[in-house]
This record gives C-alpha cells, sequence and structure tokens, in this order.
C-alpha cells in the first residue's frame, strides 16, 4: 500500500512537470522569438569582389551566413556577455585572494599576541607569588 502512494505520487508529479514543459507550443532552449527579438547590433553581410573572372554563370556571387542573423547576434551577445562575467569573475577572485592573504596575517599575529598575553600573564602571577612568598618569610 506504501508502495503504491509513492507510485502515484511520483507519476503526478511527473504529469505536472511535463504539462508545464509541453504547456508553450514554441519552446526553445534560450527562449528566443524572432518575432519578438530585436538585436542591438544586427549582423550585415558583407560582399567581397573578386578580381578574377568568373568561368560559369551558375555559381551564386553572394554567400548568405547559415543560419538566422538574429540568433548569431543573440549568440555573439552571449559570447561578450560570458566574457565579461569571467573578467568579473577573476577580479573577484583575486579580491578574494588579497584578503584571504590579510586574514591569515591577521590570525597570526593576533596568536602571537595572544601567546605573548599569556607570557606576560604568567609573569606578573610568578612575581605576586614571589611577593607573598617574601611576606610570609617577613612575618
Amino acid at each position: 500500500m506504501q508502495k503504491f502512494k509513492i507510485v502515484f505520487i511520483s507519476l503526478i508529479l511527473i504529469g505536472a512537470c511535463a504539462g508545464t514543459v509541453f504547456a508553450d507550443s514554441e519552446f526553445t532552449p534560450l527562449n528566443f522569438s524572432d518575432a519578438t527579438y530585436t538585436p542591438e547590433a544586427p549582423i550585415t553581410n558583407t560582399v567581397v569582389a573578386s578580381t578574377t573572372p568568373q568561368q560559369s554563370t551558375t555559381t551564386p556571387t553572394v554567400t548568405q551566413a547559415t543560419g538566422n542573423s538574429n540568433m548569431q547576434s543573440a549568440i555573439s551577445q552571449l559570447d561578450s556577455a560570458q566574457v565579461e562575467v569571467r573578467s568579473e569573475l577573476l577580479k573577484y577572485k583575486s579580491q578574494y585572494a588579497e584578503v584571504d592573504a590579510q586574514f591569515k596575517k591577521v590570525k597570526e599575529e593576533r596568536a602571537n599576541l595572544a601567546k605573548q598575553v599569556k607570557a606576560c600573564e604568567k609573569k606578573i602571577k610568578q612575581l605576586d607569588n614571589a611577593k607573598e612568598k617574601i611576606r610570609k618569610n617577613m612575618v
């Protein structure tokens, strides 16, 4: 009975997730739609003139880029954003390394000062004990 409940709940959960995925009929992995997406700087195709005469008239003179120019523009924008994020990551890693080095230095200084404080307290305690012994001997 317990296994049946687990299987039933699992099937309901899988069905709910599958329903939300297939609900959008125009789903793409990057959620780009050519109708709604307008790039900031579209890629233009340039034609380069050839100095050698063409031998056949059936070859096209203009070559078009494969794929949609909007998608290519989006990919190039994502690439540039990725480069910016990576440079930001390197900046933060270097700052982290500097702070970590300072932290380790302060931690070592703190430990050394704590040892010195304990040593001074120990000397003060020894001097107090010596004074008490001298006072007892005087009486």
